[in-house]
C-alpha cells in the first residue's frame, strides 16, 4: 500500500524541556461503557525482536499502551551499518461494543537521544486500518548536539480523523521507525536514539477518539 501525504498534524515536540503546542487537536470522547478488548495479531520489526514489546489496553478503554525494551538505533563509530534504522509494526484488532467506532486521535512517544554535533535523527509513525486507502504518517526531526530525554505527540484535528468502518472488524496497523545519521562533523563518534530511558521501559500510548455509528 502506498503512503499518502500525511494529514496528521504535529502538535507537540519536546526535546529535553521545550514544549510547543498548536490549536486544533482532537479531545477524547468518553469510551463505551462496556469497554474494549484487543487482540495483538503481530508485532514485527528490528526494533521489537520477539519478547521485547508488550501491548495492553488502557484501564479506561481510551486506547492502548506499548512497552519496548530493545528499540534503539545507532550510527557512527564502529556500530553495525544496519543499526542506523530500527522499526516496529504493530497489527492489532480492537473489539468494540456494537454501535461504536473509533479513530486514532493522538499518540505519545518517549525515549532518550544522544546526538553528536552535526548528527540528526528521525522518528516516523504511520497509522492505517487494514484495507483503507488512508495511510498517514508524521515525522519528528532532531538535530545534535542533543543529550537527554525526548517526547513527541502526534495528534489529529477532529475534522481529519479516520474512523474504522461501522459494524466491521478492521485491523489497525501502527508502524514506527527511528533513524540516526551520524553526519560529517563527528562521524567517528556514536550517536543514538531510543524508545526507552536509561531506567528501563518506556510507554508509547495510543489514544482513541470514539463516536456512535
Amino acid at each position: 500500500m502506498s503512503v499518502r501525504p500525511t494529514n496528521v498534524r504535529l502538535l507537540v515536540l519536546v526535546a529535553l524541556t521545550s514544549v510547543f503546542v498548536l490549536p486544533g487537536a482532537a479531545s477524547a470522547e468518553t469510551p463505551p461503557a462496556a469497554g474494549i478488548t484487543l487482540d495483538v495479531v503481530s508485532v514485527n520489526g528490528s526494533g521489537c525482536p520477539p519478547g521485547t514489546a508488550n501491548v495492553s489496553v488502557l484501564p479506561d478503554s481510551s486506547g492502548f499502551r506499548v512497552t519496548y525494551r530493545d528499540f534503539l538505533a545507532r550510527a557512527g563509530g564502529e556500530t553495525n551499518p544496519t543499526d542506523f534504522r530500527k522499526n516496529c509494526q504493530l497489527n492489532v484488532l480492537v473489539h468494540i461494543p456494537q454501535g461504536f467506532t473509533f479513530a486514532v486521535a493522538q499518540a505519545d512517544y518517549r525515549g532518550r537521544a544522544r546526538l553528536e554535533n552535526g548528527a540528526t535523527a528521525l522518528e516516523r509513525t504511520n497509522y492505517y486500518f487494514q484495507g483503507s486507502p488512508d495511510n498517514n504518517y508524521v515525522d519528528h526531526n532532531f538535530s545534535g548536539p542533543l543529550s537527554g530525554t525526548w517526547h513527541t505527540i502526534d495528534a489529529t484535528p477532529v475534522n481529519e480523523l479516520v474512523y474504522a468502518p461501522c459494524g466491521e472488524d478492521r485491523n489497525l496497523n501502527v508502524n514506527t521507525e527511528i533513524r540516526v545519521d551520524e553526519g560529517t562533523v563527528n562521524p567517528n563518534k556514536v550517536s543514538s536514539m531510543s524508545m526507552r530511558t536509561s531506567e528501563g521501559n518506556v510507554d508509547t500510548i495510543v489514544h482513541f477518539e470514539w463516536k456512535q455509528c
